[in-house]
């Protein structure tokens, strides 16, 4: 037994902080756990979970619409927001509920409110203060809002989960996952969907044919998406904003949301005074073992600059638990992650892109498909589905996996598996393929592309 009030104390209560506490409690450690808003983190509470939830919902328009060609007469449909709102919060409350549970079930003794750090071991929350041996910072990302006159008035992905109407217009600053996917959400239930992006193409750091494969689908579903432009400033009129573009045009909207990046969660967490040091990012620098520059204090998950992931941040809690209270010191291996945005229609990916690809290999052997899914050819739906893998040539081992599509994420898990385990192309085809599926078209492509078309994206 130490002298400290607790072996471990963990500040944030998302899904990387309450990992590692329900799990260093197993090993016998008594550990405090402090969360200045609702338990679960960004992915529960506002983040991913709510985030497919509102999707799947804003899918239902396409579904009714699909039905005719299978036979089915569907009556006109409604929507109704405040009913999608109402369920989706109670759901939320559950799975809030769930993680305190788990909490007092393992022994961890939950605190809530604001934790800040008085020194290396002593931690602050509200007016009580607590001494721990080992301190980890859980704290995840919060978005980052951009600065042109006018921004107060528009919103986040946090607020969006909370509107109390659906808008009929709606403009979204920005091209990664956030924005993509709530132009999704916005379009299917029914508003009118500008997306906004300063760069070329949207997904930026994703490989160029799911970039361009998925700007094209979303057009063909009614989203403008107006790229190599920002908001200059934002008016705010008696009953919409206008917005003033770079190329001197102007917008009007009901509804302005940024999702424009998010940034490392550390204001006001009393970083300076216990040693811990930031990175130029403004993210908490760690090693390998998510130390930080405190040598009793770790890191894990959004509040660190590696992969802005849920499932992430739990494998880098679980490895700080491997090392610290099992004693087998590990580090997370941070190659091959697979990823998925849920756009309309959805991406997946693991591995390298194309550019990354030949940076590291020089030559390789793409294989690509592109085609009408089985079900479209009943409803009449011009929605395509793209699929890549990128094999590097010498070894001929499959480094990248792409997919834009109906049930992209479900296939490409399973990918990601063979991906991990080093997996050749002659592998792939060695693999029998489920007929009929869309996954089957990653184990049947035999022919590269033809050399000119394979180096186009160089």
């Amino acid at each position: 037994m130490t002298g400290y009030d607790y072996d471990l104390f963990v500040i944030g209560g998302g899904s990387g902080g309450v990992r590692g506490a329900r799990m260093a409690a197993a090993t016998g450690a008594r550990v405090g756990i402090a969360e200045s808003y609702r338990y679960g983190g960004t992915c529960v509470i506002r983040g991913c979970v709510p985030k497919k939830l509102l999707s799947y919902a804003s899918h239902f328009h396409e579904d009714f619409a699909d039905a005719a060609g299978f036979g089915w007469t569907v009556p006109e449909p409604s929507f109704d927001w405040a009913a999608l709102i109402a369920n989706k919060d109670k759901e939320i409350d559950r799975l809030e509920g769930i993680y305190k549970k788990l909490l007092n079930t393992a022994g961890v003794e939950i605190h809530s409110g604001h934790a800040r750090l008085l020194d290396a071991h002593r931690v602050e929350v509200g007016d009580r203060e607590f001494s721990a041996e080992t301190i980890l910072i859980a704290t995840g990302g919060t978005p980052s809002f951009p600065m042109e006159p006018g921004w107060e008035h528009g919103i986040s992905s946090n607020e969006a989960f909370h509107l109390e109407d659906l808008p009929k217009r709606v403009v979204i600053a920005g091209g990664g996952y956030i924005a993509v996917e709530f132009a999704g959400i916005f379009n299917g239930l029914g508003s009118k969907v500008t997306q906004m992006y300063r760069g070329p193409q949207i997904l930026r750091g994703f490989d160029d044919d799911v970039r361009n494969t998925l700007a094209a689908e979303m057009v063909k579903k009614g989203i403008d998406i107006i790229v190599e432009t920002i908001i200059d400033r934002v008016e705010k009129r008696e009953n919409d904003l206008l917005l003033h573009l770079s190329d001197g045009s102007t917008l009007e909207t009901d509804l302005l949301m940024a999702a424009t990046g998010r940034k490392p969660n550390v204001e006001n967490l009393g970083l300076e005074v216990a040693g811990v040091e930031l990175n130029e990012k403004g993210a908490i620098k760690v090693d390998a073992y998510s130390r930080t520059t405190a040598e009793n204090i770790y890191a894990v998950g959004d509040v660190t600059d590696r992969i802005a992931l849920t499932p992430v941040a739990i494998q880098e809690a679980m490895a700080f638990v491997d090392t610290v209270y099992r004693g087998r010191p590990r580090a997370m291996d941070h190659a091959d992650v697979p990823s998925a945005v849920f756009s309309h229609p959805p991406v997946s990916t693991v591995g390298l892109t194309e550019f990354e690809a030949r940076e590291k290999y020089g030559a390789l052997d793409l294989y690509r498909s592109t085609f009408r899914p089985l079900k479209h050819t009943l409803s009449g739906r011009d929605e395509k589905t793209m699929m890549k893998l990128i094999v590097e040539r010498a070894g001929q081992k499959v480094v990248g996996v792409h997919m834009v599509g109906l049930d992209a994420p479900e296939i490409v898990q399973g990918m990601a598996v063979a991906i991990k385990a080093g997996a050749t192309k002659q592998i792939f085809d060695a693999t029998v393929g489920i007929h009929p599926t869309a996954a089957e078209e990653f184990v049947t492509m035999r022919e590269p592309l033809p050399e000119p078309e394979a180096k186009a994206a160089e």
